[in-house]
C-alpha cells in the first residue's frame, strides 16, 4: 500500500508506523508526507488500534526535510510552493490531532522536520546517542511548518535556545527542552518505549482519545490560522534570496556565502 512507510499492529492493538526510507535516512519527501497524512488517518479511524508508536527504519530517526523536494520548490511557482509547505503542515496536523496515544521511539538523528515529528507526539523516546537539531536557517529556511508544534512542546523560553541557532544538541539537552521525555542506552531504546505503551492499555480507548483531545483544545493555540500563517512563512522563505543560495551550496558541496 505505501512506498515509504510501513504499518505493523500487534494482538493488543499497538501499531509502530515505521518511516522507511533508510536509504535517505528517513527524509521526509512529499510521497512520504502524503502516506504519513494518510496513514494518521487511518489509524485514527481503525478501533482496533489503541496505541501508535512512530518509529524509524536504519540508523536516523528523520533526516528532515528531503533537500531534492526542497530544491524543487525553488522551481516552481508560487501556487505550486504553497501546496508543498500545506503537504507538511497537513502531516503535522494529522499527528498532532490523531485521537490515538503517539509514542516517538528516536535513535540516531533528528533534524528539522524530524524535531516537529517528535512535537506532535504525547511522548517521545530518544537514544542517549541521538543527534538534534532545527537547521534550517543553515539552508536560508527557517522551521516554519513545524514552528506551532515545537513552541507547543518547548515553550518559547526553551525553544529561543535552539530555534534559530541551527546548532546540533545532545540527547540530555532534548529532554532539558522538554522534546523527550528520557533519553536512554539504545539498547534500552525498545523497552523503555513499552513501558510507555503499557499504561494506556489499561485505560479505555474513548476516554483516553477525549482526554487529549482536551489537553490539545486547552493548550497553546494551533487552529487553521496559525497553520495557514506557518505555511505563508515556510512559501516566503522559500521565495527568498537566502533558500536558493542555502540549497545550492549543500548540493555544490560548498559554504553559502554568510558562512564565508
Amino acid at each position: 500500500m505505501y512506498n515509504t512507510i510501513k504499518i505493523e499492529t500487534d494482538a493488543r492493538g499497538v501499531a509502530t508506523l515505521w518511516l522507511a526510507r533508510s536509504e535517505k535516512h528517513n527524509a521526509l519527501s512529499q510521497e512520504m508526507m502524503q502516506e504519513l497524512t494518510d496513514a494518521a488517518a487511518r489509524l485514527g479511524q481503525d478501533p482496533a488500534v489503541r496505541v501508535v508508536v512512530l518509529a524509524a527504519e536504519g540508523a536516523s530517526f528523520c533526516a528532515g526535510g528531503d533537500l531534492a523536494w526542497m530544491k524543487s520548490q525553488m522551481q516552481v511557482d508560487a501556487e505550486t510552493r504553497r501546496d508543498g509547505a500545506r503537504v507538511l503542515a497537513g502531516m503535522l496536523s494529522a499527528l498532532n490531532l490523531l485521537p490515538k496515544p503517539l509514542i516517538g521511539k528516536v535513535q540516531g538523528n533528528a533534524f528539522g522536520g524530524g524535531v516537529g515529528m517528535m512535537s506532535v507526539c504525547d511522548i517521545a523516546i530518544a537514544s542517549r546517542d541521538a543527534k538534534f537539531g532545527l537547521t534550517e536557517v543553515k539552508l536560508g529556511l527557517i522551521p516554519a511548518t513545524i514552528g506551532p508544534y515545537v513552541l507547543a512542546r518547548m515553550g518559547e523560553d526553551k525553544a529561543r535556545r535552539v530555534y534559530f541557532s541551527g546548532r546540533i544538541f545532545g540527547a540530555e539537552e532534548a529532554v532539558g527542552l522538554n522534546l523527550a521525555a528520557r533519553a536512554v542506552p539504545l539498547a534500552d531504546l525498545d523497552q523503555a518505549v513499552e513501558d510507555e505503551v503499557a499504561p494506556f492499555l489499561l485505560g479505555a480507548p474513548g476516554a483516553i482519545a477525549a482526554a487529549k483531545a482536551q489537553c490539545r483544545a486547552l493548550g497553546p493555540r494551533i487552529d487553521q490560522a496559525v497553520i495557514e500563517d506557518s505555511i505563508d512563512r515556510l512559501v516566503a522563505a522559500w521565495e527568498g534570496s537566502e533558500a536558493p543560495e542555502g540549497i545550492g551550496a549543500f548540493f555544490d558541496k560548498r559554504k553559502p556565502i554568510w558562512q564565508a
